[in-house]
């Protein structure tokens, strides 16, 4: 008899152990970006700004443990889906982030959708997301693809530029910078051209046909690794103080160690700067300083946003991730420090935010990005009216 009943308590703990579980179970967020090759650079520093915002956190959202699982997606749209397709089905996330390119993005976007499993990009922008695609499981915590060459485009036209010529990869993103660009330069495009993406390492011939057209100016796209060999480029090419270069994710603080000089008097635009005075962003830029030894990028201030961004959904709810729709109205107030200072989301859940001119100055032996004016203020994507999602 008392065998039987050991029996029957033990039966009972056991049957208790999977609500206990549930109620200490983690926040699991999968993270994909590109960890690997000539744009590791880049993943690595929004995987750093990310366990940075956690340990920031106290390794917490809600009261719940944080765990991550990082995927690599090797800068290739299938790999990125499945990598996103395991995180979704076999590791059971609550959240996706990262998603460092458009191509890899727009590959991984109906999965989470599908899936109501929310994704929060921390740098790819796609215009089809912003318009037509737009989802309430979908949110940005960067900006839409074309907002940064708008603000260049605007800044053309300040500096009484007539002309240009058109450089970027022919991939997602490099179309939508373009068309940003188009969108706001009021001169004359004298010619664009759309180069391989992303093993061409040879723009001889592009700054060849730039330099026949004779522009008032060039403008350039190319992020990462693939930059520094443009911009290096153009300046052997004997195009710099000949035709003056405006870019886009060219020069920033995971390039400028390596452009040095040569970043001096390119013009550039972002959301955020370096050198934004509110509260957020100082204690980001100290603290990433301190524990990784290098400045922050745009790309690092992105991810940390995503953390910060997720963590209000999960404390909005007190842990209890079955509430996904409170934890969506949560992220649309975007009620949180952040590094850029304050924002507020659209109907189609990208920042409606300010974009600032930047340009790179040598501090004592090394080099660094300073705010030198507003280009945009509030700005709202230009797709935001074909997104259909009312809140």
């Amino acid at each position: 008899m008392r065998t039987r009943w050991m029996l029957g308590a033990a039966m009972l703990a056991l049957a208790a152990l999977p609500a206990q579980a549930q109620d200490k179970r983690d926040v699991k967020i999968g993270f994909v970006t590109t960890f690997t090759g000539p744009q590791a650079v880049v993943g690595n520093d929004m995987r750093d700004a990310f366990e940075l915002a956690l340990d920031h956190l106290g390794r917490k959202m809600g009261g719940l443990d944080v765990t991550m699982i990082y995927e690599d997606d090797t800068l290739k749209p299938d790999v990125g889906k499945q990598k996103t397709d395991k995180l979704i089905q076999a590791d059971r996330v609550n959240f996706l982030t990262g998603y460092m390119m458009s191509h890899v993005l727009l590959a991984s976007y109906k999965s989470a959708v599908d899936s109501e499993t929310f994704i929060i990009s921390a740098n790819a922008g796609p215009s089809q997301i912003a318009g037509d695609l737009c989802s309430p499981w979908f949110f940005s915590t960067s900006w839409q693809g074309d907002q940064v060459p708008q603000a260049i485009g605007e800044y053309m036209n300040q500096k009484g530029v007539k002309s240009v010529y058109l450089l970027a990869p022919n991939y997602a993103a490099g179309k939508d910078v373009i068309a940003g660009v188009k969108a706001n330069f009021k001169g004359k495009i004298v010619g664009e051209d759309y180069t391989r993406w992303p093993d061409q390492l040879d723009f001889s011939t592009e700054l060849s046909k730039a330099r026949a057209a004779k522009p008032d100016a060039i403008f350039a796209f190319y992020p990462g690794a693939v930059g520094i060999q443009f911009l290096t480029q153009y300046s052997q090419s004997g195009l710099r103080g000949q035709i003056p270069l405006y870019t886009s994710f060219i020069v920033d603080a995971l390039s400028l160690p390596r452009l040095k000089d040569l970043s001096l008097g390119v013009p550039g635009a972002q959301h955020w700067v370096i050198d934004l005075p509110n509260d957020a962003n100082k204690k980001f830029v100290t603290d990433f300083k301190k524990k990784f030894g290098r400045d922050p990028s745009f790309y690092a201030a992105q991810a940390y946003d995503a953390a910060m961004l997720i963590n209000i959904a999960v404390s909005a709810v007190g842990g209890d991730l079955t509430k996904k729709d409170a934890m969506r109205e949560a992220m649309r107030k975007a009620n949180y420090a952040s590094v850029r200072g304050s924002y507020k989301y659209g109907n189609n859940h990208f920042p409606i935010q300010n974009f600032y001119l930047q340009e790179a100055v040598k501090d004592g032996d090394s080099f660094t990005l300073k705010t030198v004016g507003t280009a945009l203020k509030d700005h709202q994507d230009r797709y935001a009216e074909k997104c259909k999602m009312k809140w």
